[in-house]
């Protein structure tokens, strides 16, 4: 990479940190604000957690359309005050209409910086080097949030709404860093054929939907979000402290375990990775994710206070960390190869979209078989999507190109050349 992408592309990445480190100060603790700090009601906090979600929805079809049309930069520093502004409002409202426009602006701004970010990271990078940056990002996050939830929780006191305010308000801060540390980032021009070129004026999301490996990725996409991410901090959390009967603090400790496995692994995973193909690591996904899934039927077993439960559970937080590390250099580099340059944002917020809907069905369906007594047919199910997304991933092989999938054949040579470009080379 030149010193111009290089630059950028630590620019980036700083202020994706910094505002990842804001969100853990305040999205472990939203469920409690609402509910508990400022007395609007369980339901009240599940209406929050659906407006958020359901604002990806509004914005994201937007979004991708303007980061291909004004580039990421402007769309990035637009979605990050709109967080900032919506972090804010949400805590210092104190009735449920301006909690849940609160709720909804912040979501919105939210969803429309995961596009762009990612869109920004690819114009970046080489193909060479995508997946070590993605990777870099995705533990970034995990570092950030991680610590953020660590101090946040030294912070917070439901007695003391002052403090849950304070929160907001410093995640409102760094996502107006976010936007100060891009918003001057120089951004590489967009390196566009004349074929591509030509098709703007009839390119939309009608090529996204004919496109065959898109929509198989973003079949297996759903899949992975709803199995995992959107079953995290829910229906996993439900069932370990309703079902296997574990205490908060070790809830907690689960959740610090995951974080830590991330970390620890993550930049050692990009480098086994990028030795095979990347539907071969979305496999090895499901097979870990499929222990994890028995780790949490074992703990089952178990009394939630003996060390057999406890440990099992956080085997299940621990393997969930490794397969979460396996994806981050694997799903995004195949977006970016999988679309046409003039397309991207456009690909970015259909999967981001893909993504938030996921990720809001998940705890419906998670928190609503574990409450209903159906902990074994909740682990069932679970289990049997670990094993529909290696199922998926072949399916997905079938229509990617080898260079969209990382073929061995196709990436030793490209490391060779990336190896030995000059840094100053153009």
């Amino acid at each position: 990479m030149t010193g111009v992408m290089t630059g950028a592309l630590r620019r980036v990445q700083i202020g994706n940190a910094l505002s990842a480190f804001g969100s853990g100060f305040t999205l472990p603790y939203m469920f409690v604000y609402v509910d508990e700090v400022r007395r609007l009601g369980s339901m009240t906090a599940w209406l929050v957690f659906t407006l958020f979600a359901l604002s990806a929805l509004a914005v994201l079809p937007f979004t991708g359309r303007a980061v291909d049309r004004f580039g990421p930069r402007p769309v990035l520093v637009g979605g990050s005050v709109t967080a900032a502004v919506g972090a804010l409002g949400f805590g210092l409202a104190t009735t449920t209409p301006l909690v849940l426009l609160g709720s909804f602006v912040f979501g919105a701004g939210v969803t429309t910086v995961q596009p762009a970010l990612a869109t920004m990271i690819v114009r970046c990078t080489t193909k060479a080097r995508r997946a070590h940056a993605f990777a870099v990002q995705f533990t970034l996050i995990n570092l950030g949030m991680g610590i953020g939830a660590l101090i946040g929780g030294q912070i917070v006191d439901t007695a003391r709404p002052v403090t849950l305010e304070l929160l907001f308000a410093i995640e409102a801060a760094m996502f107006l860093v976010l936007a100060a540390i891009t918003g001057t980032v120089r951004v590489p021009a967009l390196r566009d054929s004349a074929d591509a070129a030509a098709e703007r004026s009839r390119s939309d999301f009608r090529t996204l939907l004919q496109d065959k490996g898109m929509v198989r990725l973003s079949v297996l996409a759903a899949l992975i979000f709803f199995a995992c991410y959107g079953q995290f901090e829910s229906g996993v959390a439900a069932y370990a402290t309703g079902t296997v009967g574990i205490s908060p603090s070790a809830l907690g400790f689960g959740l610090g375990v995951n974080t830590f496995a991330i970390v620890l692994l993550q930049m050692v995973v990009v480098r086994i990775t990028a030795r095979y193909r990347r539907t071969t690591a979305v496999i090895a996904t499901g097979a870990v994710w499929l222990g994890a899934w028995a780790a949490a039927g074992v703990a089952g077993l178990f009394h939630g206070s003996s060390g057999a439960a406890v440990g099992a559970m956080m085997t299940t937080y621990a393997l969930f960390g490794v397969g979460e590390a396996l994806l981050a250099p694997t799903l995004g580099p195949i977006v970016a190869d999988l679309a046409p340059a003039h397309l991207l944002g456009t690909y970015n917020a259909a999967f981001a979209l893909v993504k938030q809907t996921a990720i809001a069905i998940g705890p419906a369906v998670g928190v609503l078989l574990v409450g209903s007594g159906l902990s074994p047919l909740y682990l069932l199910v679970m289990a049997a999507s670990t094993v529909l997304i290696a199922v998926l991933a072949v399916r997905l092989r079938a229509v990617l190109t080898p260079l969209q999938d990382n073929a061995p054949e196709t990436v030793r040579p490209s490391l060779v050349v990336a190896e030995r470009v000059p840094v100053h080379a153009a």
